[in-house]
């Protein structure tokens, strides 16, 4: 099992830098930088690029929806070049409430977006000539009019490797089997190890059963708020407010995804009124209605033994890389608490 940080996108990034340099020498092995309605993703990994050698990079995730293929391609291509090969692409739908809400993009047809985005990425990585000739991103070429459409292009520059790593965020079974068919990675939310079979398995399972070998195993990689000790009961609720948002205010009823994915968990009335009070702008009163239960189920909060039971059951659940949040606003913490985790793992 890999380790990893998980840069939270509402934070202080210059300061979450520090801790990575950090935590690069300790032998943490990727970071992931989340992309929402803050500052984007991909300038912050350049810095970081920039302000490291050795640790694997990476966006955890970048909407399909608020770039071209071919730009994702592009900029994939160039941060894998200014980190001398150390990032990987990770994609996601996102939500209407971000992609219709924040960027004014109609939010249809995720999973042939999804599967289009992924390949016209790799034609570009190839350096293949890019055709646009899928169902959702269909230019047909006329002929030469002396204009160049007639000429489909292919990118100037040559990859530092023609097989980026791409890991998707899905949590809806057609696009959970789409991820284990198409990506080296696929990046679940508020993994419940317990319930993951029952939730995600046989999506799994079909994905994987039309899966390219030469993708190798699927990366299942998954972020966790971690708080490691004998007295950090406490960081639950730092955790809740996350929880909070997701499922009770990033979408309207009937298009919450999280909200769904804590039904399908068995916390279905406990969600309702999670959102009930979010969404009537009572956001105190829903961070408090989150469960300690479901918190510490989702995440690796608590005394030594107990995480280390929990990763256990994470390990067993098929998580191939952990994703730490450290729940914390002290930098010495920040550090011990990812370095207990790497000491805890199998």
């Amino acid at each position: 099992m890999r380790t990893g940080v998980f840069l939270d996108y509402s934070g202080g990034f210059r300061e979450a830098v520090e801790h990575i340099v950090v935590l690069e020498k300790a032998g943490v092995d990727i970071a992931l930088v989340a992309e929402a309605y803050s500052y984007d993703a991909i300038s912050q990994l350049g810095y970081l690029a920039a302000k490291t050698s050795t640790i694997e990079l990476g966006s955890g995730v970048v909407p399909i929806y608020t770039r071209t293929p071919s730009l994702l391609a592009m900029t994939a291509a160039g941060l894998d070049y200014v980190s001398d090969g150390r990032f990987r692409l990770g994609i996601g739908t996102s939500g209407p409430q971000v992609v219709e809400g924040f960027h004014g993009v109609p939010f249809d047809a995720p999973l042939g977006r999804t599967r289009e985005v992924v390949e016209i990425c790799r034609q570009v990585w190839r350096r293949e000539r890019v055709q646009h000739q899928g169902k959702n991103y269909q230019i047909p070429l006329p002929a030469d009019r002396g204009t160049g459409l007639g000429k489909a292009l292919q990118l100037i520059n040559h990859p530092v490797r023609e097989n980026i790593p791409i890991h998707i965020a899905a949590l809806g079974p057609k696009n959970v089997e789409l991820s284990a068919e198409i990506a080296e990675g696929w990046q679940p939310v508020f993994f419940l190890p317990e319930k993951a079979d029952d939730v995600w398995g046989d999506a799994l399972r079909a994905g994987n059963a039309k899966r390219d070998s030469s993708l190798g195993d699927l990366d299942v990689m998954v972020g966790v708020s971690l708080a490691v000790g004998d007295n950090v009961e406490d960081r639950l609720n730092w955790a809740k407010p996350h929880l909070a948002l997701y499922i009770g205010g990033m979408g309207a009823r009937g298009q919450n995804f999280y909200h769904k994915l804590a039904t399908r968990y068995g916390y279905g009335e406990v969600a309702d009124h999670i959102q009930d009070l979010y969404l009537a702008g009572r956001k105190a009163e829903a961070i408090a209605a989150v469960p300690d239960d479901l918190v510490r189920q989702v995440s690796l909060i608590g005394p030594r033994g107990y995480v280390k039971e929990r990763i256990a059951a994470f390990a067993e659940a098929g998580v191939t890389t952990l994703l730490a949040t450290p729940v914390t606003a002290d930098s010495a913490e920040y550090i011990t608490y990812v370095e207990e985790l790497q000491q805890l793992l199998p």
